[in-house]
């Protein structure tokens, strides 16, 4: 085992928290776990992450007060990215202009970008300030009557009418 390597169990246990808290936090901060086999782990998969990874980690799980529970972690950790832009993305503008994409980010620009390594096309419509507990009711408010493609991504007959209830629907938030 490389000795740069902690697995997210022990750094859990390390700080007294769940291991989906860490795994939270790496989602947040876009670091991906490298898996591997552990003799201590009955030959499962463990997830695993590097010496400086798992200090941008600590200094989040410091972030936590130790007097929260562990649904309090989470609640505080979507707390910290609770501010953002709910976003229509048009995946294939030219050639398949009804499909689309509906989420919240943090950071538009960096979202975007993300998202041209599979979908180099894809061109912002509009965004809307939201926070991020309001992204799943939006989704579904927004997206009612179209075709699901994927998790986030729909197709609609006009995307004109897919703005007009983003529109609506964000009008009414406060």
């Amino acid at each position: 085992m490389d000795d740069d390597l902690i697995s997210v169990r022990d750094v859990a246990a390390q700080h007294g928290k769940a291991k989906q808290t860490v795994f939270k936090i790496l989602k947040r901060l876009r670091i991906e776990p490298t898996k591997q086999r552990s003799s201590a782990g009955k030959n499962q998969l463990v997830s695993y992450i590097t010496q400086e990874e798992f200090k941008l980690v600590r200094s989040e799980l410091l972030l936590i007060r130790s007097d929260e529970s562990e649904d309090g972690d989470l609640v505080a950790i979507e707390n910290a990215v609770e501010q953002g832009v709910f976003y229509l993305i048009q995946l294939e503008p030219e050639f398949d202009p009804g499909r689309f994409k509906l989420g919240f980010t943090a950071s538009l620009p960096e979202r975007l970008r993300h998202l041209r390594c599979s979908a180099p096309f894809a061109k912002v419509i509009k965004s809307w300030p939201c926070q991020v507990m309001w992204e799943k009711t939006a989704i579904d408010s927004i997206s009612a009557g179209c075709e699901r493609l994927h998790t986030e991504v729909f197709r609609a007959v006009s995307l004109d009418e897919i703005i007009a209830k983003c529109d609506r629907f964000f009008a009414i938030m406060p």
